[in-house]
């Protein structure tokens, strides 16, 4: 038996997982979730989505490969031009990079708002406290003063100066009707998903085929490297990126890569 063969998958700090683990990544998300499923910020069915994400980032090699990363940088550019961006947060993102996310607001002048589908206000609570515990300053989406159109769960109910009111949104691991709906209100959504035909990835102006956990950092790292940027700069990088490339190059890589 290697050394890695006994690591446990029930850990109970994410330390406990040596970094150089071949499986490294998908042992601190599967980690994460687990965790916040206990902390009441996480939904049993997250478990579930974790799961299906697992398994798409594992085909695409567990990296973030360059047609990823352009879509990236195409998401620092729109964040950085956008008058009222917002990075929406559901209880996985919560749980798997609430750190990152409070980063990135900081670094593109975001709003952060939480949306949810199974919505409680113990929940709502449990994630803006736990946000407020990684560095957030104002979190969203607890007013709910406002709704997406054509949605009839709960995951419509948003906040009037936040989702509803956003030119550019960020909307990573999310249902692909709500996707719809939001580019039917003519936001520009940026979506992460790992599987790039699903309906959120081909309903986004910039999707993201990577896991979460390294697409937030990188689009973050971005901003900062654009943070002087003009806005000519900016939108050539916009212009530039091509959305259905990256999405081929994503399949591409999932039905060919070297396993």
């Amino acid at each position: 038996m290697s050394d890695y063969d006994s690591v446990s998958a029930d850990v109970e700090h994410e330390e406990e997982i040596p970094e150089e683990h071949p499986r490294y990544q998908d042992l601190i998300t599967r980690h994460r979730i687990e965790k916040g499923v206990e902390k009441g910020i996480t939904h049993l069915q997250g478990m579930h989505a974790e799961g299906r994400g697992s398994a798409f980032d594992y085909l695409l090699g567990e990296e973030t490969i360059p047609s990823a990363n352009d879509a990236e940088r195409a998401a620092a550019a729109h964040l950085l031009l956008a008058d009222r961006p917002v990075l929406s947060i559901n209880g996985n993102v919560a749980a798997l990079v609430p750190a990152e996310m409070v980063d990135l607001a900081d670094a593109t002048g975001a709003d952060l708002e939480v949306n949810l589908f199974n919505r409680t206000p113990e929940r709502l609570t449990a994630i803006a406290d736990h946000l407020r515990e990684h560095g957030a300053d104002d979190v969203k989406g607890l007013e709910a003063d406002a709704r997406i159109p054509n949605l009839d769960h709960k995951r419509a109910k948003v906040d009037a100066d936040g989702i509803y009111e956003a030119d550019v949104v960020l909307v990573p691991l999310e249902d692909g009707d709500r996707a719809e709906a939001l580019d039917e209100m003519g936001k520009t959504e940026i979506v992460i998903d790992l599987n790039p035909l699903s309906r959120s990835p081909q309903v986004a102006d910039v999707p993201i085929v990577d896991n979460i956990i390294r697409a937030v950092p990188t689009i973050t790292e971005h901003a900062r490297e654009l943070a002087d940027a003009d806005d000519d700069e900016l939108r050539a990088i916009i212009d530039d990126f091509d959305r259905e490339q990256a999405l081929e190059a994503a399949e591409e890589r999932i039905r060919s890569g070297d396993l």
